[in-house]
């Protein structure tokens, strides 16, 4: 049948945000014990709660944890490291009380550590020797900032501070014969992809001795220290400006496989893997090249690196163990999976998909990968994605309306895995331009460092021209552009709203209007963030005032739909209120949406089908598409 002729935004797709919610589970967290594997499950039907689940052999999945708990830490606010297993037991943190609790496979979980303390923990090793956890633990007991340490935390829930006195810390690993641990430290203003300190220690029952600096300081970042089997201490660092992969020995440090590639991820949240050991001179390594992840095996001690062809494009939370590797795996056309390799001729198994519906692929978008002219002589990069419904075209010489989709961080990366809340756009005629704008990471620490002072230049620069890229190269309508993003995205947003005319409507999920209040009032990892971004505070107040969409409201001039939770401790609610009250006041169509008991991010289904079918429903609204299908209005202000 020949595809109906209607104008782009008026597409019926089958990509539903019902359909979206309903089988789309959060895939992360995996780990090995054995020939065990287990992973993560944020589930948007149990109100996001984070199940583990277990797979033996080539049996069915099966959850492990109960009703009622939650593997989620809360440690530096973004988490990870939530749980270990280490011999069928798991070891993991309750996201309700944050305490420590212990689980048999098949039991009831106990908890380890005393409720009601302020302690969270986060990114735990088991020391075999002495029977033990070793943690980070942040300590929210007091007044003022919370203390952050590395603890030894006894199965009686006995604790003992080891390693205290910088602002952060991750990364503890102790080595195979249980006489050395290594971790990782970073003092305020840096975060951890701008400067670390790799440090290695005696290790035994009275605390640590011969403490000792390997590697790091305020311009190097290292990442994923881990020991080898025959006990030699590898890194990802940054040192010449790509992310690639050092050993520590003899005294010395060497690089094991100089490439122009990352092979290490800025981190966010704790335990992020990207390398792991098949045996003491066989490494299975990911790294980014041109915005798309590779799978290799390294031999260390030649630096030969033997690509792995696997059909993924981006890959995390890589595990390897003597026989096999896991990780989560995603494609343009495949939505993300955990997947097991087996380190032989066997095929890929893949065990869980992050959505169970399939879509027939002449609903899917494939993204381009492009490179675009952008301020000062640069270079930018971003994925398009067209139009794609296979029963629909648009009208001849008609232009798609685009939505410019700018990622969280700033510090972070977009990639090409297929993700249907991309496709529920291009499937109703609506083009994405998914931009990794300066700053972002997978293209070296000097495209990274594009970003410091520059927050909400560079980021904005980017964006318009980007957009501005694809209407002259005639994929875009230049009256019909638009522009979202969450978090660090809606600050982005927001500014190139308020200090440029290209985009005609926009949306903020959980974003940043003040500058000057976010560096005020939010969660200690990232209080100092924005010393680096825009300039230290107070003394840079003035650049803060610049900087900050909610000044330059007056400027401001085309509609905007604000998304919020509101318990969001990161980006408070008062940001997006602030705002919406200066565009109300100020007669520019705005729309506001908060969700009761969500944080930074929407984790429970019901809002998270409410978020974009808002978003939809606001640009139906104002560039006047006619809706295929109906979707609960949203109350728009000053909209005549």
């Amino acid at each position: 049948m020949a595809p109906t002729t209607a104008p782009y935004g008026s597409w019926k797709s089958p990509i539903t945000s019902d359909l979206i919610v309903a089988s789309t589970i959060r895939l992360g967290e995996v780990r090995l014990d054995g020939d065990d594997l287990y992973w993560l499950e944020g589930r948007p039907a149990e109100a996001g709660r984070y199940v583990v689940v277990r797979q033996q052999g080539n049996g069915q999945p099966e959850d492990v944890t109960p009703p009622g708990f939650n593997v989620r830490t809360r440690v530096h606010e973004y988490g990870g490291g939530s749980y270990i297993v280490v011999d069928g037991t798991v070891y993991f943190s309750n996201f309700s009380d944050q305490r420590l609790y212990r689980q048999a496979i098949g039991s009831a979980p106990e908890p380890i550590t005393a409720a009601d303390t302020g302690y969270r923990y986060a990114d735990a090793v088991m020391d075999q020797l002495r029977q033990r956890l070793i943690c980070v633990r942040e300590d929210h007991s007091g007044e003022g900032e919370a203390v952050n340490t590395i603890v030894a935390v006894a199965l009686d829930g006995t604790q003992q501070i080891l390693v205290s006195g910088q602002n952060f810390y991750s990364s503890p690993r102790i080595s195979p014969d249980g006489t050395k641990l290594c971790w990782l430290s970073w003092n305020h203003p840096d975060m951890p992809w701008d400067g670390t300190e790799l440090w290695c220690a005696a290790i035994s029952e009275a605390g640590l001795t011969d403490r000792q600096r390997i590697a790091g300081g305020r311009s190097e970042a290292v990442v994923q220290p881990e020991w080898s089997p025959d006990g030699q201490l590898y890194f990802v660092s940054d040192r010449s400006d790509w992310w690639n992969l050092y050993c520590w020995r003899d005294e010395a440090v060497a690089a094991v496989c100089p490439r122009t590639a990352e092979f290490g991820l800025p981190h966010w949240v704790f335990r992020m893997s990207t390398y792991g050991f098949a045996q003491a001179d066989r490494i299975i390594c990911a790294y980014i090249e041109d915005g798309e992840t590779q799978l290799a095996e390294l031999i260390p001690s030649t630096g030969t690196l033997k690509p792995i062809e696997i059909p993924f494009t981006s890959l995390g939370s890589l595990q390897v163990g003597s026989s096999s590797v896991a990780f989560i795996g995603a494609s343009p056309t495949s939505v993300s999976a955990v997947v097991k390799l087996p380190l032989g001729p066997q095929q890929v198994q893949i065990l869980q998909r992050s959505s169970q519906t399939a879509v027939d692929p002449g609903y899917l978008s494939v993204p381009t990968a492009i490179a675009f002219p952008t301020t000062n002589g640069n270079r930018a990069y971003g994925f398009y994605y067209p139009p794609r419904n296979q029963d629909f075209e648009a009208p001849p010489q008609e232009r798609p309306p685009l939505l410019v989709k700018i990622h969280g961080g700033p510090t972070a990366a977009t990639s090409t895995a297929l993700d249907l809340r991309i496709q529920y756009w291009t499937s109703r005629g609506i083009a994405i331009l998914d931009v990794n704008y300066g700053g972002s990471t997978g293209y070296g620490r000097r495209y990274r460092d594009r970003l410091k002072g520059n927050w909400g230049i560079v980021d904005v620069d980017d964006c318009v021209n980007g957009a501005q890229f694809l209407v002259n190269d005639g994929k875009a309508d230049g009256d019909r552009l638009m522009i979202d993003g969450g978090s660090a995205g809606g600050y982005t947003t927001l500014a190139a709203l308020a200090f440029r005319d290209t985009f005609k409507a926009g949306a903020s999920l959980y974003g940043v209007s003040d500058a000057e209040a976010l560096a005020q009032d939010t969660h200690k990892f990232e209080s100092r963030y924005l010393d680096s971004l825009i300039g230290p505070y107070p003394a840079e107040k003035a650049r803060y005032i610049e900087r900050s969409p909610i000044h330059a409201a007056d400027r401001l001039s085309c509609p905007v739909i604000f998304l919020q939770g509101d318990e969001d401790k990161i980006v408070p609610p008062n940001q997006a209120e602030m705002m919406v009250s200066a565009l109300k006041e100020k007669g520019v169509p705005v729309a506001y949406v908060l969700f009761a008991g969500e944080q930074h991010g929407f984790r429970k289904a019901e809002n998270i089908k409410r978020a974009l079918d808002a978003e939809l429903y606001f640009y139906a609204q104002v560039f006047g598409f006619e809706l295929a299908d109906a979707v609960e209005p949203v109350e728009i202000h000053n909209l005549g």
